[in-house]
């Protein structure tokens, strides 16, 4: 299991000052609207300590007895008052309305941009990474991670300084009123310490399975909408629905803890607040009662009470989307921080714009340390030579290939292009320096046109049916609705497997590479479009190296040289006729060939 499929059980700490200094680079490039919000909550939070204020003197001035008062001059200033607390409940709708709004749109531009730096980083990538991570876990990082963190900073990192500020000015105004009853609203702190610490702990566990159970659904959403028709084909249909019943309902549970920690938390402080609120009533009103307290400081104290329970319960739940986002981020970082093994070298070298010569010198890979795959691997493809190279399931054909294009690097030896050692070269300049053709042919969603080109702007209209007339797909993309504008869907689900493998050849040839490489190329074609790619093929490879991998050898008798592959190991090499008459291994794997094909036929 790789590091960063651990990191979905990382980061128990609620905050974790190494990662929030990180968290709040993102918010640089946005200072200024920050800066903005702070100010605003600075503002909404002294207004928010107005309303009880001027309740207050609307009762003590103006509807309390006030003696020889006229009615004329109470009645006007109570619609003074009342004007005055409009204008600050405008005043205060106004500036939280300006800094949601900001905050808002911070929040998606630090999305924006977390998400770009995210995906430039997959794909920098090596294939390697993505052979240990699932996808699920991947797209993950990508949505929901990143969403907690947009609420961290829409809703609690900034926001919290509004529950800071009140809290503050409650705290004074009450004092200030009556310390006394101050010291009393005071009593119930501990018992709601004790409810926000039980809850903190239930919302952190809650959160920490949701994230888990929800990766771990996502990774099984994604496999088995990827391989629908593997599960269709073998009836399986009941069990992975039995499966995914198991984990949604792990993935509710979750929730469903989460849903009662807020069910009992909120009800506790409301609770303890009525209490509270009780107590004020009571010793409050005995100092009405005797003067030492009016009825429109009371009536103020009690709203103030009231607002000072609201804050802390906020803050116990900014304390619980800082303790999600602190998880979130360290998963996110994780990937972040994980250098690609395979890189560009400090000096690259300049390849050679010409057909090259691919030589392999003693190499030797395993993708896992105890299972080797190839076994010092030594040959040589002159420039413009066609070699192809066989070998039962599992002898190590592919992996040649994916060693050629650097998807991953030897253990030991190493690949030369004219010369050179491949990790000499940039790695874009290597890639397009080679074409390579696989069995499983990959398209994305879009037009046919543009799974041609891949969205190069230098690539033409005439390019791309020049190259399509060649390579003899021209054939199928005139009978389309829109031709060269007619959707593939998703992975190329509309077209045939010889119409998509016809694509990959277009898309290869497109680029004009100088060594090709094909992968099981034609095995999973027709007859007819079989012969129509081999009629390609013959103009393809000419004057350009070539290296064919295929265990159709009926195929490959027009290569100049064959390799046969062991376990690992080179064991022959030469013509197909020479490697006949020498009785060997390839001579047996043609005969096999031979006999099934013919009984194939007989079959038929």
């Amino acid at each position: 299991m790789s590091e960063f499929i651990q990191a979905d059980e990382l980061q128990e700490k609620p905050y974790d000052s190494r990662l929030m200094k990180r968290l709040m680079k993102y918010l640089k490039p946005y200072k200024k609207y920050v800066g903005l919000s702070v100010a605003l909550l600075a503002i909404e939070s002294m207004l928010e300590l107005a309303p009880p204020f001027i309740t207050m003197i609307a009762i003590d001035r103006y509807l309390a007895p006030t003696g020889d008062v006229a009615d004329g001059v109470r009645t006007a200033g109570l619609l003074k008052v009342a004007a005055l607390l409009c204008v600050t409940l405008l005043a205060g709708f106004v500036s939280s309305y300006v800094h949601g709004l900001t905050m808002s749109l911070v929040g998606q531009r630090v999305m924006f941009d977390m998400r770009m730096q995210i995906f430039r980083r997959l794909q920098r990538m090596d294939v390697s990474f993505f052979d240990r991570n699932p996808v699920g876990r991947l797209m993950t990082r990508l949505t929901n991670d990143v969403e907690t963190l947009n609420e961290m900073f829409t809703a609690g990192v900034v926001a919290i300084f509004l529950d800071i500020f009140t809290l503050a000015g409650i705290l004074i105004v009450l004092i200030w009123l009556n310390w006394k009853l101050a010291l009393i609203t005071f009593t119930v702190l501990p018992l709601l310490y004790v409810c926000a610490h039980v809850f903190r702990g239930q919302a952190r566990d809650s959160y920490r399975k949701v994230r888990v159970r929800l990766a771990a659904l996502n990774t099984f959403l994604q496999e088995n909408v990827t391989g629908m028709g593997v599960v269709q084909i073998f009836n399986r249909e009941q069990r992975q629905f039995g499966r995914f019943t198991r984990l949604n309902r792990d993935l509710y549970g979750a929730h469903l803890q989460s849903i009662m920690a807020y069910a009992v938390f909120y009800p506790m402080v409301e609770l303890l607040s009525a209490v509270a609120i009780a107590l004020i009533i009571a010793f409050g009103g005995l100092d009405v009662m005797t003067g030492a307290m009016t009825f429109g400081s009371l009536v103020a104290f009690i709203q103030y009470a009231q607002r000072f329970y609201r804050p802390i319960s906020d803050l116990s739940e900014k304390y619980n989307i800082l303790q999600s986002a602190m998880a979130s981020s360290e998963r996110i970082f994780t990937l972040l921080d994980r250098e690609p093994r395979i890189v560009d070298p400090e000096h690259p070298a300049v390849i050679p714009n010409q057909p090259s010569e691919v030589r392999f010198e003693n190499v030797s890979f395993a993708y896992n340390p105890e299972d080797p795959v190839l076994h010092e691997v030594s040959f040589t493809v002159r420039a413009g030579e066609k070699v192809a190279v066989v070998g039962y399931t599992g002898a190590g054909k592919t992996t040649i290939i994916s060693l050629l294009s650097r998807f991953y690097d030897v253990n030991e030896g190493r690949i030369l292009i004219d010369g050179v050692d491949i990790r000499d070269y940039r790695l874009n300049d290597l890639r397009r320096h080679i074409a390579t053709v696989l069995q499983d042919v990959f398209l994305f969603s879009g037009s046919v046109a543009h799974n041609i080109h891949l969205g190069n702007p230098a690539i033409t209209d005439e390019r791309i049916r020049e190259v399509a007339r060649f390579i003899n797909a021209e054939r199928f993309i005139e009978r389309l609705p829109n031709k060269y504008d007619e959707s593939v869907g998703e992975r190329g689900s509309s077209l045939s497997v010889g119409e998509r493998q016809l694509l990959a050849f277009a898309r290869a040839l497109v680029y004009d590479p100088k060594i090709l490489v094909l992968d099981e190329a034609t095995s999973s074609v027709d007859t007819e479009t079989e012969f129509l790619v081999q009629d390609a093929l013959r103009k393809f490879m000419a004057n350009r190296t070539s290296i064919v991998i295929a265990h159709r050898l009926s195929t490959i008798r027009y290569v100049d040289r064959i390799l046969v592959l062991h376990k690992g190991r080179v064991i022959e090499e030469g013509t197909h006729a020479e490697l006949l008459a020498k009785a060997g291994h390839y001579a047996r794997l043609y005969e096999l060939q031979f006999k099934d094909q013919e009984k194939t036929e007989l079959a038929d």
